[in-house]
């Protein structure tokens, strides 16, 4: 992705703000107090959720204002996570915070390690009701940054392979051949693809696009972001240069695949989704939460491939949610406890349900309605069956650089079509830049 494919600009950021602070948000009694007209704590949740996702979170802040009479959550939805990071940014700055927030996990540490988010430790040991053994220890680790826990894991995502069944079925492709390897998927691509006078009508697949996509391919080929020690980053090792250069001869020289970018928050991600629903193309890589937006009378789910004889290395990781530290006294307390209803097994297997999300707390997995719907939509089942072999996703330890460079080499070679070693010498570069600041700095 460009380094400003995001850029939700800092004015704008603030001027949204103060239109959030500026109208009547809330009565101030003191620091400490924060009480509506209701006589109610009053708190913002800020998530930048869109689609099937959006309106669920709307109805569990709904059903957590309606189970108690001393809290109202007041969800503030922006169009993406990178705008809840920067409104939190802006927010920081003006000490007008909101008092909880859903944020990427990388952008919980970052706030975790500049003290923007309170640690819950001392929450999570006297609510007797709250079960922190409950939560997976895979997503649960995002949170724990200094040994301290600085948010929760709200769900647990990964992406999976999407296809048409009945495109496949029309060019007599068996998926379980097709998603052997990468390889195996562009053969079978090129046999989807429809051109006419010369321009591809149907593509035959369509990575997302990002990072994220890329880097599983880079792993599932063998390939690391760091050494062993954590010393050198070597981005441009064979296994990551072998693996972009596939993709990008795939979208730019063969025209058997494509991507889509830019638009505003999530709109690259709905066009890619648009596509394979409109039969424009024959699948895509997507999240586990796409389930909710696609017809599975059409469309049919798998475990990512590996790249040649490699098994599949996916990333899984956690969307987390956490408290601000310069909210008040009041509004902490209150917004651990609705942290804790959105991240119990209730709240986790609605989630799931309705999303397709993977379930971050065991119980759920135990839950009667949960089994039942897994039964009634067997397709739901991939994302967590990948989530057994999948990785963690990298932790950053330069605060973001590092994961800037693989995005901006990321753009050069699916936007721009510059050769995967060429962008990958320069991400290398800077990366290691970042890295040895960043040990210099220890």
């Amino acid at each position: 992705m460009m380094a400003n494919r995001r850029w939700i600009s800092v004015s704008m950021a603030f001027l949204i703000l103060f239109t959030l602070t500026g109208c009547g948000k809330i009565e101030k009694e003191g620091k400490d107090s924060e009480i509506n007209a209701d006589g109610k704590i009053e708190i913002e949740f800020w998530y930048g959720l869109g689609g099937t996702l959006g309106e669920v979170m709307e109805d569990i802040i709904e059903s957590f204002n309606a189970s108690q009479d001393e809290i109202k959550v007041v969800g503030v939805q922006q169009s993406e996570y990178e705008e809840t990071k920067k409104m939190i940014q802006a927010a920081v700055a003006s000490k007008e915070v909101p008092a909880t927030a859903l944020l990427g996990f990388s952008d919980l540490r970052q706030f975790a390690n500049r003290g923007i988010m309170e640690p819950l430790d001392d929450y999570i040991a006297v609510d007797k009701d709250f079960q922190p053994e409950d939560f997976a220890e895979s997503f649960m680790s995002y949170c724990i940054v200094n040994e301290k826990t600085y948010g929760l894991p709200a769900y647990g995502t990964t992406q999976v392979m999407y296809y048409r069944k009945d495109l496949f079925e029309k060019a007599g492709i068996d998926p379980d051949e097709a998603f052997k390897s990468w390889q195996s998927l562009a053969e079978a691509a090129e046999k989807l693809t429809v051109r006419e006078n010369g321009e591809t009508v149907v593509y035959g697949w369509e990575p997302m696009y990002g990072e994220e996509n890329l880097m599983d391919i880079a792993y599932s080929n063998g390939g690391s972001i760091l050494n062993e020690d954590g010393t050198k980053v070597i981005l441009n090792s064979r296994e990551w240069v072998e693996a972009w250069e596939a993709i990008r001869k795939w979208i730019h020289e063969d025209k058997i695949m494509r991507i889509h970018f830019g638009g505003d928050g999530w709109e690259y991600w709905y066009k890619t989704i648009d596509d394979v629903m409109q039969g424009r193309a024959a699948g895509y890589v997507g999240s586990s939460g796409d389930l909710a937006d696609l017809d599975f009378t059409k469309i049919d789910s798998h475990i990512q491939p590996g790249f040649g004889e490699n098994p599949p290395k996916p990333y899984v990781d956690a969307i987390t949610c956490g408290i601000l530290a310069d909210a008040s006294g009041k509004q902490k307390e209150a917004g651990f406890k609705w942290l804790s209803y959105l991240t119990s097994a209730e709240g986790n297997s609605r989630i799931a349900m309705a999303a397709g999300y993977v379930p971050v707390r065991n119980s759920v997995m135990e839950n009667p309605e949960f089994k039942s719907y897994i039964e009634e939509h067997p397709w739901a089942e991939v994302p967590i069956e990948q989530s057994k072999i999948g990785r963690m996703n990298f932790i950053d330890p330069t605060g973001g650089k590092i994961f800037q460079a693989i995005t901006d080499a990321g753009d050069l070679v699916e936007i721009e079509n510059v050769s995967a070693k060429e962008a990958l010498d320069k991400a290398q570069k800077t990366a290691q830049q970042a890295l040895d600041e960043y040990l210099d700095s220890k």
